[in-house]
C-alpha cells in the first residue's frame, strides 16, 4: 500500500495538502483538507515533498539594506476567505472489484452524510428496501462534517431502494422549523447512469443534495377578518373547526367514477391529479380527527397512483407505517394505513 493512515499528501487537481485518515480500498483512501473530509483515488494525490522541494529556491544571499521605523508601511488586514455552504449531500462511495473481462464493476456502496454548512444538526437516518426498513440511525452530524453511515451492496441499492433522513437544529432557533424531512428514492436507470457519468468525469463519488439550507418557521400573521363578519359571513375560531369539517372516512375509494361523474373526456394526468387531490384531503381529514386507521382503494392497473399515495405517506409523521398487502374485500387494490 503506496499510503498510510496520517501521511500528507498533495491533492493534485487543487495543489493543496492534507491528511490520509482512512484507507477505503486497494485505489481509494479517505483525505482532510482544511477540515474537511472526502474520498479520493490514489492517483489523484501525491506526497507533496516534491512541491515543498521543487518551491525552495537557491539564491545567493545579498545584504538588506536597512530600513528605519518611518519607512515601514502598515500592515494590511488579511482576508480570511470561508468555507462557501453548500447544503447537505447523502454519498454514495463506490467499491469496485474487476470481472472475468478485466472490467472494473461496482460491488457496494459506501454511504455517508456530508454537511457542508456551519450549521450542526441531529438527524435519523432511514434507509429503505422495497418498503421495508433495512437500516436506520439517529446521531449528530457537525458543521463541515463527513459522516459514515453504512455499506450496502449493489444489487440492494440497485432494487427499489430509498432513503429517508430528517434533520433537526442541535441549538433550536426560534425562527427555523422544529425539523426537516427530506426523501430520495433511487431508480436503477437513474443509479446506473449517475455512475457512468462518474466514470467518465474521473469522480470519486456519487452524490444527491438533500436539504439546501435549513428551513425558516414561516409565521402567518392574523387575517383581518372584519370585513368578512360585516358582510355575512361565518367566522370559526381554531377550535371550532373540526366542528364544521366533513367527517372522517374509514375507507376511501380513489376510482375515478366516483370522485366525478364527467370523467371521460379528462386525460390520465388528470385523472390521476383528481385522484391525489381528493386522497390529500381525505387523509388531513383522518389526520384532524385522529382516527386510528384508513384504508385507501386505489386499484390495482400500473401501479403509478400507488406509487404516488406511498411516496406522500412516506413524508408523513402522523403516519406510523401503511402497508399494501391482500385484503378479503379490496384484493391487492387497497393500502392500510395506521395513524
Amino acid at each position: 500500500m503506496k499510503y498510510e493512515i496520517g501521511d500528507r499528501i498533495l491533492v493534485l487537481h487543487s495543489n493543496e495538502e492534507g491528511e490520509v485518515i482512512e484507507i477505503i480500498n486497494e485505489k481509494m483512501v479517505m483525505i482532510e483538507v482544511r477540515g474537511v473530509r472526502f474520498p479520493a483515488y490514489m492517483d489523484q494525490i501525491d506526497f507533496p515533498y516534491f512541491k515543498r522541494f521543487s518551491e525552495k529556491k537557491i539564491v545567493p544571499e545579498t545584504r538588506k539594506p536597512k530600513t528605519y521605523i518611518d519607512q515601514v508601511p502598515s500592515e494590511k488586514k488579511q482576508f480570511i476567505p470561508q468555507q462557501p455552504e453548500d447544503g447537505v449531500w447523502l454519498v454514495l462511495v463506490p467499491k469496485f472489484f474487476t470481472d472475468e473481462f478485466d472490467d472494473e464493476v461496482v460491488s457496494s456502496f459506501q454511504v455517508r452524510l456530508v454537511n457542508k454548512t456551519a450549521i450542526g444538526y441531529k438527524f435519523v437516518y432511514q434507509h429503505e428496501h422495497r418498503q421495508d426498513i433495512a437500516f436506520e440511525l439517529q446521531n449528530e452530524l457537525l458543521a463541515y462534517q463527513d459522516f459514515y453511515l453504512h455499506d450496502i451492496s449493489f444489487e440492494v441499492c440497485s432494487d427499489q431502494s430509498s432513503f429517508v433522513a430528517e434533520f433537526s437544529l442541535i441549538t433550536p432557533q426560534k425562527k427555523k422549523v422544529s425539523f426537516y424531512e427530506t426523501y430520495l428514492k433511487l431508480k436503477s436507470k437513474q443509479l446506473f447512469q449517475r455512475i457512468e457519468k462518474m466514470k467518465e468525469k474521473n469522480e470519486p463519488f456519487i452524490q444527491f443534495q438533500l436539504m439546501t439550507e435549513y428551513p425558516d418557521l414561516e409565521i402567518d400573521d392574523k387575517p383581518d377578518v372584519s370585513l368578512l363578519l360585516q358582510k355575512g359571513y361565518k367566522v370559526y375560531g381554531l377550535h371550532q373547526i373540526k366542528d364544521h369539517l366533513p367527517s372522517p372516512r374509514s375507507v376511501v375509494d380513489l376510482h375515478i367514477e366516483k370522485i366525478t361523474d364527467s370523467w371521460s373526456h379528462l386525460k390520465p394526468s388528470e385523472i390521476l391529479d383528481l385522484q391525489l387531490k381528493e386522497f390529500e384531503k381525505w387523509l388531513e381529514l383522518a389526520i384532524l380527527h385522529k382516527l386510528p386507521e384508513m384504508f385507501v382503494i386505489h386499484g390495482v392497473g400500473k401501479g403509478k397512483l400507488r406509487e404516488e399515495i406511498h411516496d406522500q405517506l412516506k413524508l408523513k409523521r402522523e403516519v406510523k407505517h401503511f402497508v399494501n398487502q391482500y385484503h378479503p374485500n379490496y384484493g391487492y387494490g387497497a393500502t392500510q394505513i395506521v395513524f
